[in-house]
């Protein structure tokens, strides 16, 4: 099938507008079939795509839908940041603040347009929050190929799903980060034998220090992530939950790894139905629309 041009966006840079996870965009056509759109990543060179709905639902939400090489996905937090910045770079706007319909759920999104870029906000929803079963852990320990020195000293491994569970795994520091080399495989069998989208291992911030991670994900495609907003999101609400803040607001640098910075923030807050968080990014639309 041949679609028309499709735009990528660098979601999630570094302040300095460096990096970021590059993520296509394009306007969906309703003749295409789902294999037609798992293609799109492929061919042009990201590991996501979004595509944009051509009309509101009855609630007002612009449908989105968004979907990796092997896969569509419930929502797609880096996603978000590059579809609303795509809709207000097609405008004359300085902001636009929008409505999204992804995964059967509308949120509300603000896009604003900074020096460095289109700063996206969108509400994530609430979070759940459990604590994996002992053989949950010790099944994804292995198979990041954790050693004993590597996890957290105080922090514990969570399971979160502000739709799609997640397990946030916390290591001792930057250092232990960077040495994580999962087994791919190993680690594909046991996230979907318990229902897992990926797992986000991370450090937390520390004082006026942002935390850091990295996102592997293989059971739905995507071997590391570049910049995970959805699991930033779901790592405020862990930190809320276990401080017993009424608020919590973080920033987290990812992508190192990959020689791909980026960065994502999140704010969490207790309400009378739960944590729910909101999500941003900083996004660069590479055609300069």
């Amino acid at each position: 099938m041949s679609w028309p041009d499709v735009t990528v966006v660098d979601a999630c840079v570094r302040r300095d507008r460096r990096g970021g996870s590059p993520t296509s965009v394009i306007d969906d056509d309703p003749a295409a079939t789902d294999a037609n759109r798992r293609a799109v990543a492929a061919g042009a060179g990201t590991s996501h795509t979004a595509f944009l709905g051509r009309g509101p639902t009855p609630d007002g939400g612009w449908p989105v839908r968004f979907f990796t090489a092997t896969a569509e996905l419930s929502g797609c937090g880096h996603g978000t940041v590059a579809a609303q910045a795509v809709r207000l770079a097609r405008t004359a706007l300085g902001e636009l603040r929008d409505r999204q319909h992804t995964g059967g759920r509308t949120f509300d999104t603000v896009a604003i347009r900074r020096p460095a870029g289109i700063e996206v906000w969108f509400d994530q929803g609430l979070v759940a929050l459990r604590h994996p079963a002992p053989e949950e852990r010790a099944a994804i320990a292995a198979a990041l190929g954790l050693t004993a020195d590597d996890p957290h000293p105080t922090d514990a491994p969570r399971i979160a799903a502000p739709g799609a569970p997640r397990m946030l795994v916390p290591v001792r520091d930057r250092s232990a980060l960077l040495r994580v080399r999962p087994h791919l495989g190993g680690l594909t069998a046991a996230c979907r034998r318990y229902g897992l989208l990926g797992c986000f291992v991370y450090v937390p911030p520390a004082r006026d220090r942002p935390g850091a991670a990295r996102m592997f994900a293989p059971a739905i495609g995507v071997d590391e992530d570049v910049a995970n907003a959805n699991s930033t999101g779901c790592l405020a609400a862990h930190l809320l939950d276990t401080t017993g803040a009424r608020t919590v607001t973080i920033e987290v640098e990812q992508g190192d790894a990959l020689d791909r910075p980026a960065s994502v923030l999140a704010s969490a807050r207790r309400g009378p139905a739960g944590i729910t968080t909101r999500v941003g990014g900083l996004a660069v639309v590479r055609d300069g629309r």
